[in-house]
This record gives structure tokens, sequence and C-alpha cells, in this order.
């Protein structure tokens, strides 16, 4: 951390502007108590002089009036003067005594509230009359200046202010000020990506020359993937159900491999919407067990089969409200999460026993056809996608072998491809009756993705006191191309009886010759789902 020494500074005079009003009053009237004068703007003043506060007005300041509906009032050289002008220097000072500027020591400003506008889904012209202009231009001229002017952007920070006023003697210390000046950066950074993300979005530019993606901190986590790496939790104002707006009911805090299994159980859940009860099982971010039911104790049952082993200290994501007959099935194993749109009481009761297992309540599902984009970061820079919202119906297949599906094959065909979306590429997905018999995930040889799925079958059907693999019988998706008909031979020796793949490879007449020699049925998508 870079030395500096700079004198703590007196807090005369301070500039309050706020949008959201959390706090405002007792802090102006604890800085009314401190002999600090307070200058304001519009409904600011307005709410402080009502609580019996002394304000001045900015344009007592500026001497010139708010206009333009209050787009034109602190942008004037006596507020930015009194913001940037550098303490103890000489040339400043007499600029500032010349041209009649005084001294703002401390703004408190936050922002017109851009984010949570669009997040209602305001219309164009809402939107941007949201957008800040004074606000961003003040905060960034006094955390430029901090090394004399304080900076507030959150009202949570409005105590630690006062608290260093009293240690100083109703001065401020750098210490303190560098700290606010760097979260005032962080906001307006933060703010000015949402707006420059929300105009990408509205031209439909889905590679805009520069792509800024910002956060608010939701949670200080224990670490990260392993305790020697430090991790937090940002949300980024979107409004999807998940992880980040969830309200978690009970259970001890969540880390940084449950934040990570959830959103890929719950999103795996989503693909299949509400028409009928879906469980998703999720460990490692990829899912063990996935099922739709009669209900959701029938379609958890169904998952569970799938891998009961993998799914010991799993998470596990519903696509109905959470009721009693399914809470008792899901308590009788050890489960890290359980994330649902709702949970009734006899639900709670139940898992209340569970003092460590944690409950999420989300209110609804995420659109998995919903437009939006996903990021990594590689060694110094970042890949930006469109998110996965591809979705294949039974009108987009083509059936390429002499034998076309069944009624009950095409059905599980489709399940199986919806589930290939939401498992580590390669992926291998043996389905029957709409449940996940075996799953194989992230190997480097698409055969040894279809070996390990069919092992799985074997394991879970002897787990369930079985004699034959619970791939008897069953359809296989595959998330890409066959590159090579050993996989699909590999499948065939499994039991599956039909296949669904993308398709695209130049040994496609190869791997469909193939097919029908062993009297598979085939059909292809189109549409790869790769997932790494």
């Amino acid at each position: 951390m870079t030395e500096h020494h700079s004198p703590i500074r007196p807090v005369r005079r301070a500039l309050l502007s706020v949008s959201d009003k959390t706090g405002l009053i007792d802090f102006g009237k604890a800085l009314a108590e401190r002999g600090v004068q307070l200058v304001s703007t519009g409904g600011t003043a307005k709410a402080l002089r009502d609580a019996g506060l002394e304000v001045a007005d900015v344009s007592d300041i500026t001497q010139f009036p708010e206009m333009m509906d209050g787009r034109v009032k602190t942008l004037h050289p006596g507020v930015h003067g009194g913001l940037l002008y550098v303490r103890g220097n000489a040339t400043h000072e007499e600029a500032a005594n010349k041209h009649n500027i005084v001294p703002i020591d401390l703004l408190a400003v936050n922002l017109y509230p851009f984010e949570e506008t669009i997040a209602k889904g305001a219309d164009y012209d809402t939107s941007i009359e949201n957008i800040d202009i004074g606000g961003p231009a003040m905060i960034r001229a006094a955390a430029k200046n901090h090394d004399g002017v304080a900076v507030v952007v959150d009202a949570s920070d409005y105590g630690a202010v006062l608290a260093d006023m009293d240690a100083n003697d109703n001065k401020t210390s750098f210490k303190l000020r560098q700290r606010l000046a760097a979260k005032a950066y962080a906001r307006t950074a933060a703010y000015d990506a949402a707006i420059s993300n929300w105009f990408a979005n509205e031209i439909e530019d889905d590679a805009p020359t520069y792509r800024a993606v910002a956060g608010t901190l939701a949670q200080t986590l224990r670490y990260g993937e392993n305790p020697h790496q430090n991790a937090a939790f940002y949300t980024t104002g979107d409004n999807r159900p998940g992880v980040a707006t969830a309200t978690q009911l009970q259970g001890k805090e969540l880390s940084y491999n449950n934040l990570n299994d959830t959103d890929a159980a719950f999103e795996c859940v989503a693909e299949f919407g509400t028409e009928q009860p879906a469980v998703a099982i999720i460990k490692h971010a990829n899912p063990c067990g996935v099922a739709l039911g009669g209900s959701l104790a029938e379609a958890y049952e169904k998952a569970l089969r799938c891998d009961p082993v993998s799914a010991f200290g799993g998470i596990i994501a519903l696509n109905g409200t959470l009721d009693g007959a399914t809470a008792e099935k899901i308590s009788g194993i050890f489960t890290e999460v359980i994330i649902a749109p709702d949970a009734d009481d006899a639900a709670r009761e139940i898992i209340a026993k569970k003092k460590n297992l944690r409950l999420l309540i989300t209110g609804g599902l995420p659109d998995p056809e919903a437009k939006g984009f996903t990021a990594k970061t590689v060694a110094g820079g970042m890949l930006v996608q469109s998110r996965d919202a591809g979705r294949v119906m039974p009108a987009d297949l083509k059936v390429v072998t002499k034998r076309a599906p069944s009624e009950q094959e095409m059905s599980d065909l489709l399940f199986a491809f919806r589930v290939a979306k939401h498992v580590k590429s390669n992926a291998i997905i043996y389905a029957k009756d709409n449940a996940t018999v075996g799953i194989g995930a992230g190997q480097m040889s698409r055969v040894d993705s279809s070996r390990i799925a069919a092992r799985k079958s074997e394991d879970a059907a002897r787990e369930a006191g079985l004699t034959e693999a619970l791939a008897k019988g069953s359809v296989v998706a595959s998330d890409a191309f066959f590159p090579f008909a050993d996989g699909l031979l590999s499948a065939a020796e499994a039991g599956a009886t039909a296949v669904i793949q993308p398709g695209g490879s130049i040994r496609d007449d190869e791997v469909i010759a193939a097919a029908d020699e062993a009297g598979l049925a085939m059909v292809l998508t189109g549409m790869r789902h790769f997932r790494h």
C-alpha cells in the first residue's frame, strides 16, 4: 500500500444531495450538532428542513437557480471549485478567494436509481430520465480531491464518518477519506456499467467496443473454491430469480461452492418450467440426477435413484413449492442446500430441524430463454457471450435413421437433451421415463463419458437392488456430435434404444449407418450445448 501522510481535515461545510434518504435526517442532525453547515438541493433540502434543520440551498453558493427540472443545479464552478481546490495550495486558494468559492469538506451523494428503474422494466424515456449527471460529477471531483474532502456514496458509511470525526476533533482522517474515495469511484464505475450495458441491449449491440461488468458486494465469503483463495459474492442487479435474489430462510452461510452449485441446480430445473414437477440434484456444478414426476416427491425419488451416492452432500433444486412430503424425503440424506420458488409451512417445519441445511426461496423461476450474457476472465482479458438460451423443440428434430423414435422415446430424448445443456462437456445422458438414469460429464473423450454414464447406471441399479442396469431401454443424449461411431456403439451396448445429438460431424453418415445397424432411432438437433 502506498504511504501517504496527510493531515486530518476539518469538516465545516457539508453538501448533502441524496436520492435514497435512508439515514439522512439522523446524519444531518449529527453533523449540525458538530457545528457543520449543511448545504443541500431539492428534495433533500426539504427533508432536512422538515426535520427542523437549518439548510442553505446550493443556489446560495452558485448564485444560480436550479433549472430544467433540476437537471442543472450542481454543475457550477461554485460547487466543483469548492470540492476540487487543493487545500494549502496558494494559487488554488487565491482563485477561490477571488471568485468567492467556499470549501465543501464533506459530500454525501447517492445517485438517481437507474439500476432499480431498469430492473422494473421501465420504458426508454423513463430510464433515460433516471441517469444521474450532476451526482457522478460531484462524486468524482470529491474523490479525486480526497486529500481534502470526504465523499460518502453509501448511507452505511454515515456512522463511520461520524465516528472518525469524533475521534479527530470534528476532522476526518486521510485513511477514512482514502477508503471512501475508492468506494466512490467503484460506485460510479458500477453505475456507468449498468447504463452502458442497458444501452447495448437497447440497440442490440452484442459486442460493444467497451464492455463493463460491475457488481455490488452481497457477501464476503470465508474462502473461494479452496481455503487458500479469497472470495466474495457480488450481485449485478439483474432481476433473474436465483441465488442472487433468493431469501435464505435458515442454515449457515453459503460458501463459494454452495453458491456456484446452487445456481447450476436452479438454472437446470428451470428448463422444465412449471407444467410438471421437476427436481435436479447437483454435485460440483454437474447434475447427478434430474427427473420429472407426478409430484415433487416422486420427481425427487426418480432423480435420487440416478446416483444416490453422489447426491450425498448435494444441492437440490425444485421447480415448485416445496411441500411436507418432499421435505421429509429430502431430509433423509445429508443435503447442503435446497432452492425452490417457495416452501409451505409443513416443509419449513421439517427443514427447520436440520439446523445447517440452507433453504432458499426465490419467488419464481428464471426464464431459460431470456436474453443475457455471461463473462469469464482469462489472462489479460475477459470472454463474454450471450447466455445459452437455446431450446430444441420437436419440430426442430430431424430423424436420420430408418427407425423413428416412439412417442415415449421422443419425450425422453427431448428431456435428456435439456439436461445435457447443464452437464459439463463432453456430456452423455441416459434417460428413461423422463428421468436421468446415467450421466457422464466432463471427460476429454466422448466415448469415456458414455462408458462412465453406463457404469453409473449399473451402480445405481445395484443400489436399488435391481439386476439390470438402469440404462437398459433408455435413450441417450450427447451435447455435441459423435466424431466417431464408437461413442454411439458404446451407448447401444449400455442398452440405449434411441439417440439425440446435434450432428455436423464429417462422419455423420458413418454414425447414422452404425445406428441403423444397431437398430437405434436417431434424431439430430442442429444445436450444440457445450458447457465448459
